[in-house]
């Protein structure tokens, strides 16, 4: 895994000056600490920083072709690597390393644009043709590395595969987008389709982007999307079967590394079936490390233990306490824009554990999103089926109960029927959108000042899910909403935790539940195969049942907790009270909404716990970016 950076100026190619390349790529030296590169002709320069993974003598980047005029800086892993090699060989192409670096140069020169769609990885890469004067930029199917960009004042345009190294172009303008204000209060982070910074955006995932020289930069081009409009055809042991050999093809082929190799194992289904898969293709025990909290009620070690004997992994457990926040500074400082997804605390704490002994480390993310394993899903597919039998007047009478009914936050789960008969009386995609977001539209503009207000206008954060659930190649709504989340709340939330934690501490995160064959296959399966008698991930459960115990299969899911509701009415108390008199906030939030709002959770009458942590991410990341 590395960093890379640069300079491409589409008019006249002026002189690249290589410190100022140098410097974009030292802002992210912690994501390649093994080395680092630099690449410069007239109009272009490419940077890279190293952890060195495949190839450890051959492959130092920027890496250019036999006669110099491809070069390309990489970041990521190619694992089809060795077949389009022997394909590209039998070509006539020459290798010089045993990289997957190299791939990409004769690749480009076999196949041009249509060589992504061979790639079977995760990456992002900035490749330079002199021949054909241009630059092309491209990022994997989902998103797993990033890539950032902006046009600069003096024409050129920079990327950099994360925001810090664009922040250290001294031209690059530092303005805050408020629109990325109102995204990151409703959805938890600043997705890929916005930015903190104005002018800087995102490529998304799964599309590239080729500037040619003399011509301005165009609009990035989607060359994948997964497609939820088709349908499986066969019996559920067959279909379960076929899904057993995706994950272990997935698995293995995520295995590939001359470092040290292991994996994460919170006990849960996904990373237990990785270590599963991993221990069978394995002749020697398998790196597995798990995060466990002095709260009972946390505390999944019990289980990961219990993967870990039957595979009898080589397994390590560290203990982090429930007021563990000491990371806060240095997680804004890691993730640039604001980030409110409160497990990036344990995240980061696992990959620190992983990197003690491996240099790679494979995650169970990714068979939520791909197979319908979250809480949300179960409820949204529930009520699109009460949806369509409920008459209107019936649903406009839910909607009615819904607004007197009591937000009881403090209530068991059966009693808080508020956000269910809301979400009757509303839009399925609506619905939808509200419950995957954080801060509610009308607790956001109650916050909000008069100037805010006025400059965001009618811009919600949850409009991108209303149209990214309208235009969804799908059948059903389920379909839909998972669409979406691939859209936005995985390479927003999910997969922007994995890259800024791991690489944070020089570790290298795979993901092979996010294999592009296993998801296309996840995406035709039926509805009623992915959710069936209130089980999400069904089917996955079903073929892993060789694999795994019931009650690791059939527990109800956890995940990461942190306890940051009980922080903002204990050790955090103080923190939430300084929010309120904020200078910086004030430009854009009532202190006396935001006052209400801390005293309201201080003393029990509401729940904002999740707000609270949304506020101070805010203010701590627009201290650091704007001073």
């Amino acid at each position: 895994m590395c960093g890379i950076a640069g300079l491409f100026y589409p008019g006249t190619p002026k002189p690249i000056e290589p410190g100022r390349v140098a410097a974009m790529t030292d802002a992210l030296a912690h994501r390649g600490p093994d080395g680092s590169g630099i690449w410069t002709a007239q109009g272009v320069g490419l940077g890279h920083r190293r952890l060195s993974i495949i190839d450890l003598a051959g492959g130092r980047q920027p890496m250019a072709s036999d006669d110099g005029a491809v070069t390309v800086s990489f970041n990521g892993e190619i694992y089809n690597f060795a077949e389009l090699r022997a394909e590209l060989e039998a070509k006539g192409a020459r290798f010089r390393t045993h990289s997957d670096t190299e791939v990409l140069l004769h690749g480009w020169r076999a196949w041009g644009t249509d060589m992504l769609a061979r790639l079977n990885g995760m990456f992002a890469f900035a490749l330079h043709d002199a021949s054909r004067q241009c630059l092309f930029l491209a990022r994997d199917r989902m998103g797993v590395k990033p890539l950032h960009y902006a046009e600069l004042a003096d024409g050129a345009l920079a990327f950099a595969s994360e925001l810090k190294g664009l922040l250290a172009h001294p031209l690059l303008r530092r303005e805050l987008d408020l629109r990325a204000v109102e995204d990151f209060m409703g959805l938890g982070y600043v997705p890929d389709d916005a930015c903190i910074v104005q002018g800087v955006r995102k490529l998304p995932a799964g599309h590239f982007l080729l500037v040619e020289r003399g011509r301005p930069v165009p609009a990035p081009i989607c060359w994948w999307d997964v497609d939820f409009s088709r349908r499986a055809n066969g019996k559920p042991a067959d279909l379960a079967a076929e899904l057993t050999d995706h994950l272990r093809t997935a698995v293995r082929s995520r295995m590939v590394a001359d470092v040290p190799l292991g994996a994460f194992l919170s006990g849960g289904v996904d990373s237990s079936a990785v270590v599963a898969l991993m221990a069978e293709a394995s002749g020697r025990a398998v790196n597995t490390c798990t995060i466990g909290f002095d709260e009972a009620g946390h505390d999944e070690r019990g289980h990961a233990q219990a993967v870990a004997d039957r595979f009898a992994t080589d397994h390590r457990t560290r203990v982090v306490a429930a007021d563990d926040f000491a990371l806060i500074d240095r997680l804004v400082e890691a993730f640039d824009e604001p980030f409110a997804d409160a497990s990036a605390l344990a995240t980061w704490r696992v990959c620190e554990l992983a990197r003690e002994q491996v240099t790679v480390a494979l995650s169970g993310d990714g068979a939520d999103e791909a197979f319908a394993g979250y809480r949300r899903y179960r409820f949204h597919a529930a009520e699109e089926r009460v949806r369509g039998m409920l008459p209107a007047p019936l649903r406009r009478a839910a909607g009615i109960a819904g607004a007197l009914y009591p937000k009881a936050d403090w209530a068991p789960r059966p009693l808080r029927a508020k956000t269910t008969l809301l979400a009757l009386a509303d839009d399925g995609a609506a619905a939808y959108a509200r419950a995957v977001g954080v801060t509610l539209p009308s607790t956001r503009l109650a916050l909000y000042n008069d100037a805010m207000c006025r400059a965001i206008g009618e811009h919600r954060a949850e409009d991108r899910y209303l149209a990214a659930m309208a235009d969804a190649p799908a059948r059903d709504g389920l379909d839909a909403a998972q669409y979406a989340d691939f859209r936005h709340w995985l390479p927003g939330d999910i997969l922007t935790k994995a890259d800024r934690t791991s690489m944070g501490v020089g570790l290298e995160a795979r993901e092979p539940l996010l294999d592009y064959r296993l998801v296309e296959f996840a995406a035709t399966l039926p509805s009623s195969l992915r959710i069936r008698s209130g089980q999400g991930k069904w089917l996955m459960k079903k073929a892993l049942e060789p694999y795994l115990p019931h009650d690791i299969l059939y527990r109800p899911k956890k995940g990461f907790v942190t306890p940051i509701s009980a922080w903002f009415r204990g050790s955090l108390a103080g923190e939430a009270q300084a929010l309120t008199r904020s200078s910086r906030l004030a430009q854009w939030f009532e202190p006396r909404a935001l006052a209400a709002l801390a005293d309201d959770h201080r003393l029990g009458r509401a729940e904002h716990g999740r707000t609270l942590w949304q506020l101070l991410m805010l203010e701590k990341s627009v201290a650091r970016i704007f001073g």
